[in-house]
Formats: C-alpha cells, sequence, structure tokens
C-alpha cells in the first residue's frame, strides 16, 4: 500500500490555526496529525514540487516582512515525518497572493494576486529555494457588474496546462480567463489575447481544472454559482464554451458563492464546492463531447467548504470546511460519482487548501 501525506493551507487570521498542518494517510484513507508548521500569516494555498521535496505556500496578506504585497514561502519537505523546514520567501509583488503552481520542470512558481490583481513568475532554484520575481504582470479594468467584487482585476487562480506550455488565469474581477504562453528560458509569460475568453457578465471565474484527455477544460464561476465546460485548444490555449450548469438546485434562494473544481483522476465526473448551500456539486461529463450534466449535490457536513481535494487513486474525495474546523471524507462511487461519507472527521483550523504527496 502506498504511503501519502496530506497537506493542509489554512487561514490564521482567527487566530485558532498555527500554520500548515500534515496529516498521514492510513490504509482506510483515515488521517493522522503528524506536524505543524508555524511563524506564516494565513498560508492558504499550497502547492508541491515535482520531485517532492519541496513545498510552497503563499502568505495571503497585504504585507509581508515589512514589505507591501504578499509573499511566497518555500518548505523542504521531510518525507518520514512529514516536517517542513522553512528555506527562505519572496515578495509577490502584490497584495493578497490567493494561488500558486510550480510548472512541471519545476523551474517555476506562477502566483495570482487576488487583491492586487495581479501575477508574478519567481524561479525556483536547484535546492527548491526561490529567487526574486523574474516576471511581474498587472490586471487592470473590473467589469463592475457586481460593484462590491468587480470593482477591479482581481486575479483568482494560475492554471498551468497539462503540457506545461499554457498558464490560463481567472480573474473574476475581469470576467476574463486570460491565456498566457509560458517562456521556461526567460522565466516570462505572454498574453495571448486572442485565445483568452471573456465568461457570462458578472459570473467571476474563480478556480479552472484540466480533463486528464487534454481536450476539455473546466471553470467554476463564484460570483454566478455556475461551472462552464469548454473545449480546450492544446496548442494556443484556446477556450470555446461546451455548456453552463448551476452548482445549485433549482429553487435555492440563499446566499452563496462558489469556490473550488476538481475533474475526476478518470475523467468522468466533475465537482464544484458551494459555500452558503455548503455542498459539492456533482456532474457527469460526456466524454464525447466535454459537456456537463448535473447529477446531484451532496452536504460537505460543515461550514463554508472552500478547497477540496480528490485523492490521487481516485477512491476518496476530502472537503475542506473553513468555518467548521473541519475535513470530512468521502467515498467517491466510481459508477455514478456521487460521494459517501465515510463517517470520519479530521479536525483542523480552518481548512482552505489540501494536497497529497506520496512518500512511500
Amino acid at each position: 500500500m502506498a504511503e501519502w501525506l496530506m497537506f493542509v493551507g489554512t487561514y490564521t487570521r482567527a487566530g485558532s490555526s498555527k500554520g500548515i498542518y500534515t496529516f498521514r494517510m492510513d490504509d482506510s484513507g483515515g488521517m493522522t496529525e503528524v506536524a505543524v508548521a508555524e511563524g506564516i500569516s494565513n498560508p492558504s494555498f499550497l502547492a508541491i514540487h515535482p520531485n517532492g521535496k519541496n513545498l510552497y505556500a503563499v502568505a495571503e496578506v497585504a504585507e509581508a516582512s515589512g514589505v507591501p504585497g504578499g509573499a511566497l514561502y518555500s518548505y523542504e519537505i521531510d518525507h518520514p515525518s512529514g516536517e517542513l523546514s522553512l528555506m527562505n520567501q519572496q515578495s509577490t509583488g502584490g497584495p493578497g497572493p490567493c494561488h500558486v503552481s510550480v510548472d512541471a520542470t519545476g523551474k517555476y512558481a506562477v502566483v495570482a494576486n487576488y487583491a492586487g490583481g495581479s501575477v508574478c513568475m519567481l524561479p525556483v532554484n536547484d535546492d527548491g529555494s526561490l529567487s526574486p520575481s523574474s516576471h511581474f504582470i498587472q490586471h487592470y479594468g473590473g467589469t463592475k457588474v457586481n460593484p462590491q467584487r468587480q470593482e477591479k482585476a482581481h486575479a483568482h487562480s494560475a492554471n498551468l496546462s497539462p503540457d506545461n506550455r499554457i498558464v490560463i488565469i481567472n480573474d473574476l474581477g475581469m470576467d476574463q480567463l486570460r491565456v498566457y504562453e509560458m517562456d521556461l528560458e526567460a522565466g516570462k509569460l505572454k498574453f495571448n489575447e486572442e485565445s483568452s475568453v471573456m465568461s457570462a457578465p458578472g459570473a467571476g471565474p474563480r478556480h479552472f481544472d484540466y480533463h486528464p484527455n487534454g481536450k476539455y477544460a473546466y471553470a467554476i464561476n463564484e460570483l454566478g454559482c455556475t461551472v462552464t465546460a469548454y473545449n480546450y485548444d492544446a496548442q494556443t490555449g484556446g477556450l470555446s464554451e461546451i455548456n453552463t450548469l448551476s452548482t445549485l438546485p433549482e429553487g435555492y434562494d440563499g446566499e452563496n458563492t462558489t469556490a473550488d473544481v476538481h475533474v475526476s483522476p478518470d475523467g468522468r465526473f466533475v465537482y464544484g464546492s458551494n459555500r452558503g448551500h455548503n455542498t459539492l456539486a456533482i456532474y457527469r461529463i460526456d466524454e464525447a463531447d466535454g459537456s456537463i450534466e448535473f447529477v446531484s449535490d451532496q452536504s460537505t457536513g460543515g461550514k463554508t467548504p472552500r478547497n477540496f481535494a480528490i485523492h490521487p487513486e481516485g477512491k476518496f474525495l476530502y472537503a475542506a470546511n473553513q468555518d467548521s474546523d473541519s475535513i470530512i471524507q468521502f467515498e467517491i462511487d466510481s459508477a455514478s460519482g456521487k460521494l459517501a461519507p465515510i463517517g470520519r472527521e479530521i479536525r483542523c483550523p480552518m481548512p482552505v487548501c489540501i494536497k497529497f504527496l506520496q512518500v512511500g
């Protein structure tokens, strides 16, 4: 049986969380806390280096170590213990970094700064530590369809393509999925305006995932509470909408925003999280054309499910309930895509991001 660690990013702003938590997975998918890395403010989103030796965490703050803007921290991972050792940190150039990805070669990290509406590319050194930014891109112009949330640009996720050539930035404030070509030699991103697309007005695109076959992609829209299926052109990074469905059941009129979206490893289903309705919406993917069909929704057993993660082996899903300090484990029905609660609750303060690492 493979051995796995689960790393959880959190918000420390309420005072209950100490930082980044590490759990060890048993054969049934149960988790035992084994370590916590302290000394970082709001390590809300994480990424793991392709070699499995380093972890990166954004500090979702307006100022870090006296420097305006957020920061990206690099850690060395001790595989036997799951403990994290801080290596260094670098500024992300803008406030409120909320998402980070590391490219497949392990040479660069790409960060989306939500509050600043900007994107930052940082070189990764041979030992896994970070160098200062090699490229900073400022987005301009919110659509103002939602005056409170779209008053300006708000870059919300940096999504690297399966072939490691393209970065798609979901900008909630601009209602745009912005396509960039990644230059790993120069450490820069080149904007491809022709391949970029607008979402529906006021939709607020947030997170994004690619289908395993490389032909489709799926975006969750935070303000519109929808999931959009796209055809994806791997050569250009171009997107064309297939269909869009609500994440909420018909007749629901309560407050809600969406957060995260993931395609199952077998490519048959896509899931999206609802904050307010406190559910995961489940869709079946038509692999012939990439369209989605609503299957059902499943309570996450807590409040404000932010990030969630499907274990790489595809059997379990873990939902991070930010405002009830819990992570709930579900078993995935491979035939229907539906989720069955295992009946165990993993306690973790203000969990907002889950990442898995195989260590044995």
